[in-house]
């Protein structure tokens, strides 16, 4: 397992999360039965450029929380060594504006938005009332565990 941060905004304290996408990715797999080697990039980034990012490649002119861009669907054979998921983008203003208005911690609301980002990258969406509760469901079996909603 491969993950990569690369923080494109100026504040240092988004670097402490690394380990944190590290746990997270390590309990997707499990909870996924996923036994195959992956790498996944991480892209922090601020409110203007998500914004930029969202209208470019979605058609949406407005910021989000977390974009994800899956390097590929279907079925994967033949790989090198580590299937590539892709990229997420997550906007560290979001961040901090959730976990707010949700009354729990950043650590908490940045492993939600990563969660979030790497099931799209596995396949799972929400686009109808049943995908959701499963794609609900499975963030909270793999992110409570690590990361408490209580957790200040």
């Amino acid at each position: 397992m491969n993950c990569t941060v690369r923080n494109r905004t100026r504040d240092r304290q988004w670097r402490q999360y690394a380990e944190l996408f590290e746990k997270i990715m390590e309990e997707t797999l499990t909870t996924l039965e996923k036994t195959e080697e992956y790498a996944i990039s991480v892209i922090l980034v601020k409110k203007r450029k998500i914004h930029e990012i969202n209208r470019d490649y979605r058609g949406i002119d407005r910021p989000t929380d977390v974009i994800t861009f899956a390097a590929m669907e279907g079925e994967v054979f033949g790989m090198e060594e580590e299937i590539e998921l892709g990229d997420i983008f997550i906007n560290v203003d979001a961040v901090v504006e959730q976990a707010k208005e949700y009354g729990h911690s950043e650590k908490r609301e940045i492993g939600f938005l990563f969660v979030h980002g790497l099931l799209h990258c596995f396949g799972y969406d929400h686009m109808n009332p049943l995908e959701e509760k499963e794609m609900t469901d499975l963030q909270k079996q793999i992110l409570d565990p690590i990361v408490s909603r209580n957790e200040a």
